[in-house]
This record gives structure tokens, sequence and C-alpha cells, in this order.
């Protein structure tokens, strides 16, 4: 949702730092998003945002039939398939550097920033 609330050019910023990339986001990302979409207010606004960004992006099924939440689904897909992760969540962010992940989050609300461990 970073790109609603600090007005950046999220696939401008990835391809800065990246060059070539393909987005993909997860089906069960963007039933969540619909989700906080109906919200009011900032978040709901910024949701909304994040689904439109994200009918730009190719849409991954999910691997697991099992209600699993969505972070690790996150974390999971991005181990199978060596994925780089756009996130600003603190928590998702620390899973990932945890497992080796690379991960993409806002530096001082101006730029995207690549962050590996």
């Amino acid at each position: 949702m970073m790109p609603a609330q600090f007005q950046i050019d999220l696939f401008d910023e990835i391809r800065n730092l990246l060059g070539g990339f393909e987005p993909i986001v997860l089906a069960s990302v963007m039933h969540e998003l619909d989700g906080l979409a109906r919200a009011k207010g900032r978040n709901g606004a910024a949701a909304r945002m994040g689904l439109v960004l994200g009918e730009r992006c190719t849409i991954a099924e999910n691997a697991t039939m099992q209600p699993v939440p969505v972070d690790e689904q996150i974390i999971d897909y991005a181990v199978r398939n060596n994925s780089t992760v756009v996130t600003n969540d603190r928590g998702l962010r620390e899973k990932l550097l945890e497992r080796g992940i690379g991960v993409i989050s806002m530096r001082k609300q101006k730029k995207l920033e690549l962050l590996r461990r």
C-alpha cells in the first residue's frame, strides 16, 4: 500500500533498483487487499491503490489449499521462486531477511531500498 501512502511510482522505483523485473502478486494478497479496500479513510484508499497496481502484475495462484496466513504464503513463494519481495510490513520484512530473501521497502518515505542479509 506504500505508493498511495508515500506518493511514489512503485514500478519505476523498482526498475531503478533491479533493472528488469516481472511484477507478481499472489492471489491471496489481492483477496486481502480487496477486503481492506472496503474500509473508509487512508487505509481503504491505499488498499484500493494496491488493487489497481496489482492488476498490472501477474497474479500467482496460491500453492496450498490449506488456510495459511498470507505472510507465510508470501515467504513460501519467495523461497520457492528465489524472489525479492516488496513490503513495508516490519514483521514480514524481518521474517524474509532471516530467510535470506531480498526485500524492497521504503527509505525515509522518499525512495525504495533493497535490503539483504
